[in-house]
């Protein structure tokens, strides 16, 4: 499954798409970027992109362009984006490594696929429930009652909405309306009137057209917080190559502590990693200089890449008791699995 929403990018409505992050400051001083351990024999490694190159990515393209795995003696192929999700690929052995988020996670290893998160590049759930910046008739989530929501047919959309709305007073009734990459283009034109949307994309795209949003952040209203972007890999690969894996995420955490401290030249790599597909470098950099100011590259204690294991476990049981995890027989699970197994700080540098 791939991440759970689409991104469009560029002045034209329609164009390419990308995925980015909104943010909380962090006071904690900017650790410098650590050389990786070089012991062990080279070794390659692959990581598969969920999406479009975009800022979720920003450490793995700045350890590529500065040198970090090859001081690690890694080389790393990124694997595009393509029709099959990234987690199949890891737990098929097609990639050792990919990008996912936690609902995608927990959606495949209840299903029996051998995935597991090993580091959270992004420290906090970037999305939003968005709307019209013009719209009166919209002021807190319970006046999304009988809205029509312009989704993207995951699994837990419309209990997150319904969430959200009834936390704040309201039915949590809704019409729903599974328009994909279209999705924001009908609440722009005022066809749908609310969507999910992550700020630092479409919000910032939205304020450039002329058509400003206005947002309900979901942890605010019910919704537990949860992992909107992360690294993941399989158990049997961690099992065979550990120390590859502890190298590999040393060199990634580099490259994120560089876009800690460096936003803007880490977005100039991403962009020119990409020329063909990222049309729209400014947008890029505000939303790289956003990932750094307002603390979504390190968590709430200024750490990158901790896994937070309660966090794990609230937005699991939400997964659970709103019945939204089907096991290998593709029926609902009728027994709560163990969280823990889901996740693991063992690879996480520093830890």
């Amino acid at each position: 499954m791939k991440s759970r929403t689409r991104f469009t990018i560029a002045p034209a409505l329609a164009a390419v798409s990308v995925l980015a992050i909104f943010l909380t400051a962090c006071s904690s001083p900017n650790p410098s970027p650590q050389a990786a351990p070089t012991t062990g024999a080279p070794a390659n490694v692959t990581i598969a992109l969920d999406f479009t190159p975009n800022t979720n990515h920003i450490g793995i393209y700045v350890a590529q362009a500065k040198g970090y795995f090859k001081d690690a003696s890694l080389k790393v192929k990124i694997l595009p984006y393509s029709s099959t999700p990234a987690e199949t690929l890891v737990a098929n052995k097609r990639s050792d490594f990919g990008f996912s988020y936690s609902g995608g996670t927990a959606y495949a290893r209840a299903a029996g696929q051998d995935v597991v998160q090993v580091y959270a590049n992004i420290s906090k759930n970037q999305y939003v429930l968005a709307y019209r910046a013009s719209d009166t008739s919209i002021s807190s989530p319970k006046d999304l009652d009988g809205k029509t929501y312009a989704g993207f047919g995951t699994p837990d959309e419309s209990a997150e909405v319904s969430t959200v709305i009834r936390s704040d007073g309201g039915k949590g009734e809704f019409t729903k309306a599974v328009l994909d990459t279209a999705a924001y283009e009908a609440v722009y034109a005022g066809k749908a009137d609310f969507t999910i949307a992550a700020t630092t994309v479409e919000v910032l795209e939205a304020e450039e057209i002329g058509k400003p949003l206005k947002y309900f952040v979901p942890e605010k209203f019910g919704y537990p917080a949860n992992y909107s972007s992360s690294i993941i890999s399989s158990n049997a690969y961690l099992k065979s190559n550990p120390e590859v894996a502890k190298r590999f995420l040393r060199a990634v955490q580099q490259g994120y502590e560089f876009a800690q401290d460096n936003p803007k030249e880490a977005a100039a790599i991403v962009v020119a990693a990409n020329k063909s597909v990222l049309k729209n470098p400014a947008l890029i950099e505000k939303s790289a200089e956003l990932l750094a100011s307002d603390g979504y590259l390190r968590n709430k204690d200024g750490k990158f890449g901790t896994i937070d294991g309660d966090q794990w476990q609230r937005f699991g049981d939400f997964l659970f008791d709103n019945k939204l995890l089907a096991g290998k027989d593709g029926k609902q699970l009728t027994q709560r699995p163990d969280w823990s197994t889901f996740y693991t700080n063992a690879f996480v540098p520093g830890q």
